[in-house]
């Protein structure tokens, strides 16, 4: 389906852009990961939930930026949220970040829609050089043409910024007067992030937080304290405690009880 053709959103929650195909191509198997089946993030689901029930309601709202380590549940709150929302009105649009060049012409094609679009990009950064970025910006805040009402972009990443830091650049800043004037580069860094109004950070859970995620994986285990051991050791060997570790041990031994016992 090319971006010239119509699109049934009435029957399509989400869609992914293709730019070898030039246009959308509907999502066939939705996750079905539901937004209660989510542990250790509540402040953050309550966040997001709040701005996007703004937006969904013609009120103020701001484009999201989820940030932090890794496997910490960031793209999950997403498709947890279109779950959610979508009969509410509420459409997804993944955009990858080679294909940003592209927006101007994806947000065109739905601005007079009677839908509420969340443009997706996940994992975002962006290397020294790229330019994928300015796209992004123009979407984000406009230029001489005001972004659409019913288009945010919520991004998630695992750098803060979006855009390398570098030692180096902090050494090129220097002062006047008295007053700090971070180097060109800081100042490029920290200008995208800033545009987006809504910043959730995600860290590695406490290993508190990660046995709550693994009881909510295994609700009939008989047998707490050895699932409990069995998934500290399995997170150990992964080097991390998230809810992806979390998810991996669960699809790991989901209904072998043989295997937790050896």
């Amino acid at each position: 389906m090319s971006g010239n053709e119509p699109f049934d959103w009435s029957s399509t929650p989400a869609a992914v852009w293709r730019r070898h195909r030039s246009g959308l191509r509907a999502v066939r198997r939705l996750d079905p990961v539901q937004w209660g089946s989510l542990t250790g993030i509540e402040h953050q689901q309550q966040a997001l939930a709040r701005n996007t029930e703004r937006f969904l309601a013609g009120k103020p709202s701001n484009n999201v930026l989820l940030w932090g380590a890794r496997g910490t549940g960031k793209s999950s709150l997403i498709k947890a949220l279109l779950n959610r929302y979508r009969e509410q009105g509420l459409r997804i649009i993944e955009v990858d970040k080679d294909d940003l060049v592209n927006l101007p012409e994806i947000v065109d094609n739905i601005c007079d829609l009677p839908y509420r679009f969340i443009i997706f990009c996940d994992d975002l950064s962006f290397d020294v050089g790229e330019s994928g970025y300015k796209a992004l910006k123009s979407v984000l805040e406009g230029s001489l043409e005001l972004p659409p009402e019913n288009v945010r972009v919520y991004a998630t990443s695992n750098r803060r910024h979006l855009m390398p830091e570098f030692m180096s650049d902090n050494l090129k800043g220097h002062t006047q007067d008295g007053e700090i004037h971070p180097a060109e580069a800081i100042e490029e860094q920290v200008s995208l992030a800033d545009r987006f109004g809504l910043q959730l950070s995600f860290y590695a859970f406490p290993q508190e937080v990660y046995l709550q995620a693994v009881d909510a994986l295994f609700p009939d285990a008989v047998d707490r304290e050895n699932l409990h051991r069995e998934a500290i050791r399995f997170a150990t060997q992964k080097g991390v405690r998230n809810g992806r570790t979390a998810q991996q041990f669960y699809r790991q031994f989901a209904g072998d009880e043989t295997g937790l016992e050896r």
